[in-house]
């Protein structure tokens, strides 16, 4: 075979989400998106797409189309209209199912409840996420009102029984799909309850159904310590369950601390000193740390997310620890994800605060789900229409923009500083990078991962 054609056979695109080889594209296919999305939006709202070449592109140019295309991935997702399309989740789903090979039939597919339950339902392996939750909405008699107040997460759990909580089911995944790819029977999917605010909580303990799967992922909350709950608390909480008090166990919940929060492994940070240890929670509208200093003193405090003027989340490669300096370009390496928030200290005082966390991802995800609530609180809104919203998919990029504008005491006090990118940007963020297309799906790793929502590829394709 032709060498040159032989290049241009191997030059395609991995998509990344979360860590996780979503699917494979080839630059024809992304040019075939862009085609669509003109016919359906007209031009003037679809953002410049790179050119064909006729010649086989060198190695800076390779480099150039990668930065071209990473841009106009960017502008489709975070456009309040394109990025929330079924044009372009459709797209993504299909290139999933495509890329691992996965026909279209019925299978079953196991969903665990927070009690530990499991729950088997019979769905198709072309079903995105919210078909799928539906279909577990039925078969737990979930009122239609309620199932937006749920989501299906992607979690690890342990040999010793821990939880990791790995990413929030997206609108543009398949789930059998996204499950059955990870090859790991540590990986489940659970239902878990996706708002924040526990004044929501009566809505979903109106409900039998709803009441039972509240009770049972507080609960499990409890037990695996996510609550902190003292001796005397622990009494009257067993008192409760023994005597079936499911609505009072779980009012005697919220008055305690961290309820609701999700946690998250312990990793390190640079506050208040640099390679500190700390377990963070999320949830109450803030990020709580618990911190172990290099002095081994403990320290607990919170981070509002009201008083965080940004967040961003960042990854890198490093070599993994072997006693050699060896580079990555030449070793295994592994993949180093931080989030970062640049917080109002005091009235003139914005600092950056870094996490650096595997979860980190997951991190942000929280965040911006709680400030949607307060964003919708604020304006008068209703959470059962955001939920709503939320659940069909179609939280348009708009509602996410309005909630990173600070409001003014959370402005810069220098004016001076460069402008910080928008939430929206950053938590939506594509980065593209070269990879040999001759790979198998199975062989790209979480180490080839970079950014939230993340290409990578060699050059064009154009076939």
């Amino acid at each position: 075979m032709d060498e040159s054609l032989l290049q241009t056979l191997m030059k395609a695109y991995n998509i990344h989400v979360n860590g996780v080889l979503h699917c494979r594209v080839r630059y024809s296919q992304l040019l075939g998106l862009h085609e669509q999305i003109k016919k359906e939006y007209g031009s003037n709202v679809v953002p410049s797409f790179p050119p064909k070449k006729i010649f086989t592109l060198t190695p800076a140019e390779v480099e150039q189309r990668r930065e071209q295309l990473e841009k106009y991935m960017q502008a489709v997702r975070q456009h309040p209209l394109l990025g929330s399309s079924d044009l372009f989740n459709s797209f993504l789903r299909k290139a999933q199912q495509d890329t691992q090979h996965v026909p279209t039939e019925e299978v079953t597919l196991d969903i665990w409840l927070s009690s530990g339950q499991k729950v088997t339902v019979n769905i198709l392996t072309s079903d995105q996420t919210e078909d799928v939750l539906d279909v577990v909405a039925t078969k737990l008699d979930l009122p239609d009102y309620l199932v937006g107040y749920f989501s299906l997460f992607l979690v690890r759990e342990g040999v010793d029984g821990s939880l990791t909580f790995v990413r929030k089911l997206q609108e543009f995944e398949l789930p059998y799909v996204s499950i059955t790819s990870l090859q790991n029977s540590e990986f489940h999917i659970v239902l878990r309850k996706s708002y924040w605010d526990m004044a929501y909580d009566a809505d979903v303990m109106d409900s039998r159904v709803g009441l039972n799967l509240l009770y049972g992922q507080t609960v499990s909350d409890v037990e695996r310590g996510w609550i902190l709950v003292n001796k005397d608390q622990h009494r009257q909480l067993k008192s409760l369950q023994e005597k079936g008090s499911k609505k009072e166990f779980i009012h005697l919940c919220q008055t305690l601390k961290y309820y609701g929060n999700v946690k998250f492994d312990p990793c390190v940070t640079d506050f208040p000193e640099k390679d500190c240890q700390v377990i963070v929670s999320a949830g109450n509208n803030e990020l709580n740390f618990h911190v172990k200093l290099p002095n081994e003193q403990m320290k607990e405090g919170s981070f509002k997310v009201t008083r965080m003027r940004c967040w961003r989340v960042t990854s890198s490669q490093v070599p993994i620890s072997n006693g050699t300096n060896t580079p990555c370009s030449s070793s295994k390496c592994e993949v180093k994800l931080e989030l970062s928030f640049e917080y109002l200290m005091s009235k003139d005082r914005l600092q950056w605060v870094t996490i650096t966390s595997q979860q980190a991802i997951m991190m942000s995800i929280c965040l911006q789900a709680m400030v949607d609530e307060l964003m919708v609180k604020k304006s008068g809104g209703s959470i059962k229409k955001l939920l709503k919203k939320r659940h069909n998919g179609s939280i348009h990029r708009s509602d996410s923009q309005q909630a990173v504008k600070s409001p003014p005491l959370l402005d810069s006090p220098d004016p001076n500083r460069d402008q910080t990118i928008k939430l929206s940007t950053k938590l939506n963020s594509v980065s593209l990078r070269g990879i040999s297309a001759s790979n198998s799906a199975n062989d790209i790793s979480s180490d080839d991962f970079h950014g939230n929502y993340a290409f990578e590829g060699i050059g064009d394709d154009d076939l």
